[in-house]
Order: structure tokens, then sequence, then C-alpha cells
């Protein structure tokens, strides 16, 4: 059974006129389940991460500054939110959902996240949107408590996975793998294992050329044992913060590419939404909704 993390905190409000779309976490499960792709029974609700989790990947410092509400006004500003225990608890319960679905993705194949993918959390700090990095909380759970030895993160955001990347810098068990805009955020950007920048304006048929003949050659050598897919539809060219110019057609192809070779090597999966700043909210869902159907048509 597809299973996938969902709490009515992932909508939390904002202050009016915020760009970010929070209304894309509601939307979407109530899209998946008037037009029959799921149901009721494929969702589950994550609680509160334990602390010892977060402690594997962020530095204690870095933590109880933010469990504290005490970061300095510009290291708020980084973030990008207003700071306030209600997004502390939504962050906190994010990371875990994304932790929870690995073992969903063990058990079945493949489970997703309607929110996450917070790629610009750095060890030490905020940036863009993302508080605490929960792809790598997730990744790091299964290398200490599961054994995991070759984890690949397949970043496909419009923007870098720069927090990611620098959490796993030196690491041998995580292969960090980022295609994104060369000139979209962040200007200074970290060193994934492998980083492909793509020119402004990058269509379908070049974007989908390029993941084709790189990502199997990552598989083949890599030989991960679990995937992370940061399936961010920011790459879409009606989006008002990316820089490419991919269809909604092609976004979906670019998710099938990758869950079929996931379903092809036998390799668990945990999609994580990313992000999605289109003007018209219906493309955002529309985008993500495709995920959504092609892991339940792919896996199940």
């Amino acid at each position: 059974m597809l299973k996938i993390a969902y709490s009515p905190v992932y909508s939390l409000p904002l202050p009016v006129g915020h760009r970010f779309p929070m209304i894309k976490y509601e939307l979407l499960p109530e899209q998946l389940l008037y037009e029959g792709t799921v149901s009721n029974d494929n969702f589950f609700e994550p609680g509160p991460l334990p602390e010892k989790h977060i402690l594997e990947t962020h530095h204690s410092v870095y933590w109880n500054k933010l469990k504290s509400l005490n970061l300095s006004k510009s290291e708020i500003r980084r973030s990008g939110f207003p700071l306030t225990r209600a997004l502390i608890d939504r962050e906190i319960i994010i990371a875990n959902g994304t932790l929870q679905c690995t073992e969903f993705a063990l058990k079945y194949g493949a489970a997703l996240n309607i929110a996450g993918g917070t790629h610009h959390a750095y060890t030490d700090k905020a940036e863009g949107f993302c508080l605490l990095n929960d792809i790598s909380i997730a990744a790091n759970y299964l290398i200490n408590h599961k054994g995991f030895n070759r984890i690949l993160v397949v970043d496909l955001d419009v923007h870098q996975g720069d927090g990611t990347a620098e959490i796993f810098h030196g690491n041998q068990k995580v292969f960090t793998f980022s295609m994104h805009g060369a000139n979209n955020y962040p200007m200074f950007k970290q060193k994934s294992d492998l980083d492909i920048p793509l020119p402004n304006g990058t269509k379908d048929k070049k974007y989908l050329q390029i993941l084709n003949e790189t990502l199997p050659s990552i598989i083949q050598d890599f030989q991960p044992e679990f995937v992370f897919y940061q399936s961010g539809v920011d790459v879409l060219k009606t989006d008002k913060l990316g820089k490419l110019s991919l269809s909604i057609n092609g976004c979906k192809e670019r998710d099938k590419m990758v869950l079929e070779l996931c379903q092809l090597n036998n390799l668990p999966v945990v999609v994580i939404m990313g992000g999605g700043y289109s003007e018209q909210i219906t493309h955002i869902v529309e985008a993500h909704a495709n995920t959504y159907r092609l892991a339940q048509e792919i896996f199940f």
C-alpha cells in the first residue's frame, strides 16, 4: 500500500501576502482523494520527531537556539519564515514524516511525504524556507539505526540542495546528486557528489536527456541501497522563482524516469515534495499530483 505522510500542521498559516504557497499542502491530498488516486487509508499523520534524531544531523547549539526561538534577526531573515513555536513544531513533524516514510518504503517499496524536501537547511543554520533538513535526518536514521551504507539523494528541485551537500560532504555512505538551475538560489552553492547546473530556459527534451544519461550511471556505479527523491516542481516554466522551462508533462516524465529506475533496481524510495511557486496554484497541485499518481501506478 502506498503510504503518504500528511498532517494539518503542514498548512500552517503565514502572514497575508507571504509568497510561500502553504495552501498546496492542503489542496494536494484533497485532489488525490477526490480523483480516487488514493483513499484515506493511504495517509498517516506523523507526530513530533524525537530530539535524538535531530541531533544526529544538526549541531546542538543551533538546535537549542531554534527550539528556544532564540535565532537572531539575520538568522530569521535567512530562514524566510517568521519564527514561531508553531513553525518549529511543524518542522519537527515534517521531518518525522520523512523519517517514518523510510519504514514504509522498506516495507512497500515507496512512500511519500506531502511536505519536506528542506534541502537548504545546514548542520548549523536555516536557509531558504528550511530549518531542519528532513532528508539528511532520515538518511542518518537509516545509517545509524538500520545499518545502511549507500544512500542516494536525487535532488531535482530547481534550487541546488546546498544544505544536504554540506551535511554529507566527505561522507562516503551518502551520494548527493543535484540537477538544478545554474542561476537560481542559492547564489553560493555547495559541492554535491555530482552537480549538474542547467542554463536558464532549459526545456523538457534537454532536461530529460541529461537525466537519462546521468541517473542510471549513478545507480550502476554507486549501487545504492535506498533513495531519497526531492521532487520539487519549481522546474516548471510557470514557476515564479525558477528559471527552467519544463512543461507539466515534462515534469511528469522526469518523475516517471526516477520512479521506474528505483522500481527496476529494487530500490526503496522516499519521495519528498520540495518547491513549487507557480502563479496559478492549479499548476503546482497538478504537477505534484502527477508524482503520486505515478508512484501508485509504478509500485502498486
